[in-house]
């Protein structure tokens, strides 16, 4: 029987960071059938993709798009730049399960508007997006902000014992019903309040099911250092993996906190398991922040629910026109989202340059004028800090990004090529790849990506979408090490 698509004279780079080598790849159906010298081999369907790389499909391991893998063409963004796989319902704000009958209070605006909050269960969530379909594949963790605006009555507190074993019970539901993991977003209301023995709890249930326990940490602006103890100790009581979201050393009084706080992680390691993500770019962006405001940031308006207009705006330049502070102008603006100029580029070198460093975008496909991370990222480390500046080799980069954050997660079958794993393949030029978008052009696909394929399908070619809707709501994997009744480590099954 031909193959469905024999893609020729390519270099393979294999995603678990060994040398390129020059081979042909064949796909049957949704997996890799056939790796090696196949001239003979017939097909339905050819690619010359010489001087050429093909890789596994990057993991986008630091996702805002639970919103986007509902909308038409909402995950364009990913796709243009060769993201198979997003892992969704970070910083602790996923959709479900949560219904909102109102416009959606700050960080809810992360992931869209009141019309995307409307799954009481996890499973309706997941139901949703296989019926639709999806561009990418996806997997989903559960938001600890989403659960303490279900299960409490007023935020502004640490929950009690009933509320935090109300809390519980929702994750145990939802990892039943999908999720990998529990995520936290400790540094925005309605979770700033909650106490540390509160995530305990809530990470040691996750735990107790083989997930992990990802988090946008708390106070990391004004102590850094203070949040990554946090961090640690909640994921050494929990007895799961720990994933620090973002890393990065933020404002001037953390500049050169990098090294120190990665070796930091790395004693912690010596007893624990920590991954860690960063996003090659040395701005951040998220929700307007009052007390950012008037501290000499420079601060860049994304959207704006009062005041649309003043998107692309700065936010010192507001101000000036209002006749008011930045703080003021803030106030005016809100609901509102912003980019942040805060970070140092030798911090963002150190971080991406650590060996168990995973890229993840943290892009807003929500806002008007979003962060270029958002279209930019896979290829601006690929194109940029592994080619141009030369941090690393181009084989390195893509292991970051395909077969460390499949190891990492516990992503089966995905992330590495080999006969039989799932056909996730980009195609990409060595030589040309970039990413075109910038903070005043924001929506710009980025150069070089020339097919992605999920799942087999091909979902971006030519320089656009195919309207292709191949992928999948992944499944946590079948076997998880959790600790039994008697406090020993067991496998578990996963349902």
């Amino acid at each position: 029987m031909p193959y469905d698509l024999v893609i020729r004279h390519a270099t393979l780079i294999a995603g678990d960071g060994s040398a390129p080598f020059e081979a042909d790849i064949a796909v049957t159906d949704d997996r890799i059938a056939a790796i090696g010298r196949l001239e003979d081999a017939k097909s339905n369907g050819e690619i010359d993709a010489r001087g050429k790389v093909v890789a596994p499909g990057f993991i986008d391991v630091h996702t805002h798009d639970d919103g986007a893998l509902l909308a038409p063409h909402g995950m364009d963004p990913k796709i243009s730049q060769g993201v198979t796989t997003v892992i969704a319902g970070n910083c602790g704000v996923s959709l479900a399960p949560l219904l909102l009958d109102r416009t959606p209070p700050p960080p809810f605006t992360l992931v869209g508007g009141q019309e995307n909050f409307r799954f009481d269960r996890f499973a309706g969530y997941v139901a949703e997006l296989r019926q639709r379909g999806i561009a990418t594949n996806a997997a989903l963790l559960v938001g600890h902000t989403t659960l303490r605006q279900r299960c409490m009555e007023v935020t502004d507190r640490p929950a009690n014992k009933a509320e935090t074993a109300a809390m519980q019970e929702v994750v145990e539901q939802a990892m039943a019903e999908g999720a990998f993991g529990l995520s936290t977003g400790l540094d925005y209301p309605p979770a700033v309040k909650s106490s540390t023995e509160e995530v305990m709890a809530l990470a040691e249930t996750a735990a107790g099911l083989g997930g992990p326990y990802v988090t946008h940490t708390r106070n990391y602006f004004e102590t850094m250092d203070e949040a990554i103890e946090e961090a640690i100790d909640i994921a050494d009581h929990a007895g799961g993996k720990l994933f620090i979201s973002h890393h990065q050393c933020t404002g001037r009084a953390n500049f050169g906190k990098s090294l120190p706080s990665l070796a930091r992680i790395d004693r912690a390691r010596e007893t624990m398991d920590i991954g860690l993500d960063v996003y090659p770019y040395a701005a951040s962006s998220t929700v307007l922040r009052l007390e950012r405001c008037d501290t000499g940031l420079k601060i860049l308006v994304t959207w704006s629910d009062p005041h649309p207009e003043m998107a692309r705006r700065e936010i010192a330049d507001i101000a000036r026109e209002w006749n008011c502070t930045e703080r003021e102008a803030g106030e005016r603006l809100l609901p509102a989202g912003a980019v942040y100029f805060q970070l140092d580029e030798t911090d963002v070198r150190n971080i991406i340059a650590h060996p168990r460093t995973m890229i993840g975008s943290d892009g807003l496909p929500h806002d008007i004028h979003p962060h270029p991370r958002l279209w930019g990222t896979f290829p601006r480390v690929l194109g940029h800090y592994a080619r141009d500046v030369g941090l690393f080799s181009l084989e390195e980069a893509v292991f970051r990004m395909t077969g460390l954050p499949a190891r990492e997660f516990g992503i089966e079958q995905r992330g590495l090529l080999a006969e039989g794993n799932f056909a996730d393949l980009v195609i990409f030029d060595p030589a040309t790849i970039i990413d075109t978008a910038t903070f005043e052009e924001p929506h710009r696909p980025a150069a070089g990506i020339e097919h992605v394929f999920v799942n087999g399908v091909a979902v971006w070619s030519g320089g656009g979408p195919t309207g292709a809707l191949p992928g999948t709501v992944l499944k946590p994997s079948a076997s998880r090490v959790v600790r039994g009744a008697c406090g020993c480590r067991a496998d578990h099954r996963a349902s």
